[in-house]
């Protein structure tokens, strides 16, 4: 008896001093506000950029899941009803047996109860983030009528910490190759469709924590693609081409002439415009830098 109690202790106390497992089980991460959190932004992702005041992006990120997620219902919810209620397509036949039955079971846990519209990514840059976006959800469209409406009704506002929305139709890798294939496919439905239509354009980049590319290649290389059909217009242009570069990741829209009404997308200032003055000399820093093209730019 009395040696089964020591061999009981001393195998207690092996244990005690045998190393944990470093394996664990790893789980998705989710920022504070319930929302899935991706680890970088891929090619071919589409999404948002927004800006906000330094120290301030975890409340940025919080306030836009609400904003973003209640406008997606608001604009998409027939359409993600209509699928969710498609199910996997499955037609089950009158005489159903016990294994299709437990079949459909299974299918039905596994098809997630709502889509994930809009993933938080996390970056090494501050006073930026990022939402990656799916389908039905199409980045222009969906932050202008957002700016829309908070210009049209100051009571709307819901956000204190975000600054200027900037959407994505594409991404892909800072690279004069890369940067060149995804202009080619995002500016082709807006210059390029036939019969071609002549356009009015202005290109603005911007560009953050980067060196490989500058301002006038992008300008340049963005010029050529779209070709010698369209003018250049700097103050009354009919479409703008905002091209995004940060870090190791770039992005490209199109937007409308709507766009300097709607204050370039800045929900701060719809809702609480800057003096005139002030406003000048802000977009004369850095910070955000204003593309532009001369008229001597080759097209």
């Amino acid at each position: 008896m009395e040696a089964g109690k020591r061999k009981a202790d001393d195998s207690i106390r092996r244990d005690e001093k045998r190393p944990k497992s470093k394996k664990q089980w790893q789980v998705p991460r989710r920022n504070d506000h319930g929302g899935v959190q991706a680890k970088a932004i891929q090619p071919g992702d589409s999404g948002i950029w927004a800006t906000c005041n330094k120290g301030r992006e975890g409340k940025c990120v919080g306030e836009l899941q609400n904003l973003f997620t209640d406008y997606a219902e608001h604009l998409y919810g027939s359409t993600l009803d209509s699928s969710d209620s498609k199910g996997d397509g499955t037609e089950m036949p009158d005489a159903v047996d016990i294994e299709s039955e437990i079949q459909a079971e299974v299918a039905g846990i596994r098809r997630p109860s709502a889509v994930q519209l809009f993933t938080s990514i996390r970056l090494n840059v501050q006073c930026v983030v990022f939402f990656k976006t799916v389908s039905p959800v199409e980045p222009v469209s969906f932050v202008k009528r957002i700016c829309e409406d908070a210009a049209n009704n100051s009571a709307l506002k819901r956000t204190r910490f975000t600054k200027r929305l900037s959407p994505m139709t594409l991404m892909g890798r800072p690279s004069a190759d890369d940067l060149g294939k995804i202009a080619g496919e995002v500016l082709a439905p807006h210059f390029h469709q036939q019969p071609i239509r002549s356009r009015k354009f202005a290109i603005r980049p911007s560009i953050r924590n980067h060196n490989m590319l500058n301002r006038d290649s992008v300008i340049k290389q963005i010029a050529r693609i779209v070709g010698p059909d369209h003018a250049v217009d700097l103050k009354n242009y009919e479409l703008l081409i905002i091209v995004e570069i940060y870090q190791n990741i770039c992005g490209i829209s199109v937007v409308d002439d709507s766009f300097e009404r709607l204050k370039r997308y800045n929900l701060a200032e719809i809702f609480d415009p800057t003096p005139k003055e002030e406003l000048n000399k802000a977009q004369a820093t850095p910070e955000e830098p204003e593309g532009a093209i001369d008229d001597s730019t080759e097209i």
